[in-house]
């Protein structure tokens, strides 16, 4: 049998700092530290959730007890290419014109 881990269970701010990294962003500490409190309070609530007894529940495939009314699928032209178009900062005649990304 292993020992028992003494890591504090949840997020920490050094794991909230490399989960930043990795979305390349810089967070001072105060926002790391309440970043770490807001995860903690989600995966507490997670784990509540987690001890509700579901037994003899049947799943839902919807929270709603009805089906939704469906309307008529029906393609309307609200906006002329012209006005969208008039909007952009550079347009080809058709096109959006966007910088190259790769």
């Amino acid at each position: 049998m292993s020992a028992p881990s003494h890591e504090p269970k949840g997020l920490s701010s050094k794991d909230a700092a490399a989960i930043a990294r990795l979305a390349r962003l810089s967070p001072d500490d105060a926002l790391l530290e309440r970043f770490a409190r807001q995860a903690n309070d989600i995966l507490a609530a997670m784990e509540t959730l987690a001890e509700v007894d579901t037994a003899g529940v049947a799943p839902l495939y919807s929270p709603m007890e009805h089906a939704p009314v469906l309307r008529e699928d029906v393609a309307l032209q609200v906006h002329s290419r012209e006005d969208l178009l008039a909007n952009a900062p550079e347009t080809d005649g058709q096109f959006f014109m966007v910088p190259r990304i790769v």
